[in-house]
């Protein structure tokens, strides 16, 4: 059976995108405490990604590694930062549909 870690993040905290997200996701998928990881980044922490360049960095890290990090469309040309995250090799696309099948999966989702 997979271990799968699911990860709402929606806050332009820069410590919490650092120290919790970024740390965590990374890892559990490096260490092989988890099998896969994705990342959903909504809101906010959309916003984080573009302007911060060290937060920029360690999400481009992550995906390198192997953590999935998806980022929904409507927030990202809400915001007019779809060709920024675009860039970074985020997955942008509607996600309202992807969230509702984490929940209904009965899976545990981080949500920060």
């Amino acid at each position: 059976m997979l271990k799968k870690a699911k990860i709402l993040w929606t806050t332009d905290n820069k410590e919490t995108a650092l120290h919790m997200v970024c740390l965590y996701a990374h890892n559990a998928l490096l260490k092989g405490w988890m099998d896969e990881v994705e990342v959903l980044v909504w809101g906010a922490s959309q916003r984080l990604i573009a302007e911060d360049l060290e937060v920029r960095a360690k999400v481009e890290m992550m995906i390198n590694d192997g953590v999935k990090v998806v980022a929904c469309l409507k927030c990202a040309d809400s915001m007019n930062v779809t060709q920024s995250l675009e860039a970074c090799n985020i997955d942008v696309h509607y996600t309202g549909e992807l969230l509702s099948s984490w929940i209904n999966s009965g899976e545990t989702v981080i949500s920060v």
